[in-house]
């Protein structure tokens, strides 16, 4: 295996499911503990020294069996540092070539399986330039839950919105049918010399947290409309001032999935937010591993 590579598949044999493979190769490591009371298998996706370097280069490879359920976390946010000088261009950080940090996903489930992928935020720290790229290929009635949020960086040391480059992309597909395609591109642009200037940091404010939340399938119908009920529901008003969460609800591939989308001031605002609404989960995953993603 090529340096950053990794597999997991998860095989149905019986009424029980085991990893018939579960490999990865340095700075990757998938730890998978033991949990007899959950309803689904788990992977921890870890990096060794807590975050990847400028010039990484993550693959990784699921497979998920008919019936079987994966739970996919990560042992805190997944930290992107500082992108070194290098020859790799993907991005520019104030005009110098610099080596793009990148991490790739390809998944396959099978009829009645499930993936659950519920990772703490990535944060990218000052200069930083990340790319993910996500592919999920599911059959007819399998399950997905896809999130995938990012932060503002280091707030604390200054860092609001300041790293070079965040790319993501997230694809969906049910058999032969796309059923979404999700693209979020965050980076300076450059000033219009007769307008104000304006950063990054200006167009994203007040917000510090962006997360998105795909799903699809018959396991997660009761949550997609718990959820568009409670859209429903919402009164749309002018606020004098932003509110400290906003989030929306859309259908898509005719009530087939949805995706939610949300914006908070504070990061732990949005991840309260997503463990209250998203409760129905709770029984496909597990109570347990519930409170691992949300607690």
């Amino acid at each position: 295996m090529n340096a950053g590579t990794g597999r997991i598949v998860l095989r149905k044999y019986g009424s029980e499911a085991a990893f018939s493979e579960l490999s990865y190769v340095y700075p990757l490591k998938l730890l998978s503990p033991r949990l007899s009371s959950d309803n689904a298998s788990a992977v921890y996706i870890v990096t060794y020294g807590g975050g990847l370097v400028g010039g990484d280069h993550v693959v990784l490879s699921v497979v998920v069996d008919k019936g079987a359920s994966l739970v996919m976390l990560t042992q805190g946010s997944t930290k992107v540092f500082k992108s070194r000088p290098g020859n790799q261009l993907s991005s520019r950080s104030q005009g110098a070539l610099v080596e793009e940090t990148t991490q790739a996903l390809e998944v396959s489930i099978a009829s009645g399986g499930a993936l659950f992928l519920l990772p703490d935020p990535v944060t990218c720290f000052r200069s930083a330039a990340y790319t993910q790229l996500q592919v999920f290929r599911l059959e007819t009635t399998a399950s997905l839950v896809l999130l995938d949020w990012v932060t503002s960086g280091r707030k604390s040391l200054g860092e609001e919105w300041a790293f070079s480059r965040y790319y993501s992309k997230n694809e969906v597909w049910i058999s032969d049918r796309r059923l979404a395609k999700d693209i979020m591109l965050l980076e300076e642009q450059e000033q219009v010399p007769s307008l104000p200037p304006r950063t990054l940091a200006d167009s994203l404010a007040p917000y510090s947290c962006y997360a998105t939340l795909i799903m699809c399938g018959p396991l997660v119908e009761s949550t997609m409309k718990f959820l568009s009920a409670e859209y429903r529901r919402l009164t749309v008003f002018k606020y004098a001032t932003p509110p400290d969460l906003l989030w929306s609800y859309s259908a898509i591939g005719d009530g087939a999935g949805c995706v939610v989308r949300v914006a908070g001031t504070e990061t732990e605002s949005v991840r309260n937010w997503l463990g209250e609404r998203l409760v129905p989960l709770e029984g496909a995953m597990g109570p347990d591993l519930y409170r691992r993603a949300f607690g």
